[in-house]
């Protein structure tokens, strides 16, 4: 206890020490000269980085199926053992953003953190608001916490947070300035529950399990530091994701090219002379096999999404997904999963505004920035098929749609209303099996909270049973062409 209130007593003085005259040791300094009392020599001048900044990372490009937990600051000594060992009971390693600070005045707890095969990260000196620090004051909170999580625990921190997760421009130059890899911000920051119930929390925590996600906590002002652990740790569980350390979440993260180095783009563009577009309408494949086209409209959470992805693989049928952008704008990363199990990803519209109660600039201006999401997010040209949400179009919306560069309008002859909660699974399967015929077009949707997760390998394995095959919707389109 007396340690304990000694480290507390030295911290104006180590606060001194780093951030006044004697810092100038830390930079190269004359540290014999600090040795007189009362001498004083002023910091060396810092000069501002003129390399490129580093990157902001709020999730890790990757459609693998893990993500991270990660941890600000350093709480007290006994709800940090509490902490530790939750993870250890429930075999999470995560990620620490210690404050240089706290890694001075309780280094065995650094320590143990990293013993406990956690990882340790910069989360500046002491937690100032780094966007009210001039240049120099942003380089020493970083370049000192990292000169003292190093000496305190021999690593080198990689990667930086600041307190709030807030950055600057000079943030990310200073950063780079020190080596660093990537500033990191977060795909959810966990506050403080408002009085929800232990299941609205559970299903809260559940809805951010992302692949590549960035899960944060703080562990000063998070009252329930403890209590989130186990919901994280089933959340993670049900949907199927490993809870992985940040440095080997970035690992295995790819870089995203920018969206104008994306073949294919501008393949859609604003065209306000519509007057003249030709268009096509499709409801089905056009043939006589027992062919099938399966379709999934909307967007949905990795819980759902996920779910489906492993019943399509399990019988081996590929799809047509028809995306609500503002959903992939939100979760790049689930886009890219569905593409690389081999489905087509395609235009459901940004805001799922129905088409023709828009005017023309406005439905143009929604397709286009849905198609450049699509495209930045699966890091190529979408499927060139849009379906209007609720199915509704008429020939001048089809007009103004084809006008764009997107000719082809997919819709469907088979409908099952799954969108609906309160039709059940046997309800979706006898629908679809009473509709479906030969070169049909299947609409399902990939919303959550309803019954198409139960539904779905059933209708699969009646339809397989009656010698149907399945095709993406473009392969066959593509081929009447």
């Amino acid at each position: 206890m007396m340690k304990l209130r000694l480290r507390w007593l030295m911290l104006p003085a180590l606060a001194a020490m780093f951030l006044g005259t004697a810092g100038c040791g830390l930079f190269g300094g004359n540290k014999d000269s600090m040795e007189n009392a009362g001498t004083s020599v002023p910091s060396p001048e810092i000069v501002r980085y003129n390399g490129e900044p580093i990157r902001a990372v709020p999730f890790v490009y990757t459609s693998g199926e893990e993500l991270s937990l990660t941890f600000n600051g350093l709480g007290d000594a006994d709800t940090m053992q509490k902490l530790l060992d939750e993870l250890d009971q429930y075999g999470i390693k995560a990620t620490f953003f210690v404050p240089g600070m706290r890694a001075a005045e309780e280094p065995e707890l650094a320590q143990e953190i990293l013993a406990r095969g956690h990882e340790i990260e910069n989360n500046t000196l002491s937690r100032l608001d780094m966007t009210k620090l001039d240049y120099q004051q942003v380089y020493k909170e970083i370049h000192l916490a990292n000169q003292v999580i190093e000496r305190e625990t021999g690593v080198v921190p990689n990667y930086l947070r600041t307190k709030s997760g807030d950055y600057t421009d000079d943030v990310r130059l200073a950063a780079a300035q020190e080596g660093m890899k990537a500033v990191v911000v977060y795909s959810l920051f966990l506050h403080n529950w408002q009085g929800e119930t232990e299941q609205e929390k559970y299903l809260y925590i559940r809805k951010y399990i992302t692949r590549g996600g960035i899960l944060t906590i703080d562990t000063q002002e998070f009252e329930t530091v403890l209590e989130a652990i186990p919901l994280i740790a089933k959340a993670a569980e049900e949907v199927g994701y490993r809870l992985i350390r940040l440095d080997e979440l970035m690992s295995h993260g790819g870089e995203r090219k920018p969206l104008e180095q994306i073949p294919g783009y501008d393949a859609v563009r604003v065209q306000p002379n519509y007057e003249n577009a030709n268009y096509r309408l499709i409801y089905d494949l056009g043939t006589d096999k027992k062919e099938v086209s399966l379709t999934f409209d909307d967007w949905g959470t990795d819980y759902t999404i996920t779910r489906i992805l492993r019943i399509l693989d399990e019988y081996d049928v590929k799809a047509t997904f028809f995306a609500r952008a503002n959903g992939v704008e939100a979760n790049p990363n689930l886009a890219k999963a569905i593409l690389d199990h081999g489905h087509d990803v395609a235009n459901h519209s940004y805001a799922h505004s129905v088409a023709t109660t828009l005017s023309v600039q406005d439905l143009q201006e929604d397709l286009v920035k849905a198609h450049q999401v699509i495209t930045e997010a699966i890091q190529q040209k979408p499927t060139m098929l849009f379906r209007p949400p609720t199915g509704e179009v008429d020939d001048k919306t089809a007009k103004v749609i084809a006008a764009i560069g997107m000719p082809d309008i997919a819709l469907y002859d088979v409908t099952a209303l799954d969108w609906d909660s309160n039709n059940s699974a046997d309800d979706i399967v006898n629908s679809v099996m009473k509709q479906t015929k030969n070169g049909s077009v299947i609409l399902l949707h990939m919303l959550d909270d309803i019954h198409t997760l139960e539904a779905l390998p059933v209708i699969l394995d009646k339809l397989q049973q009656q010698g149907y095959s399945f095709v993406k919707m473009a392969d066959r389109i593509q081929d009447q062409q």
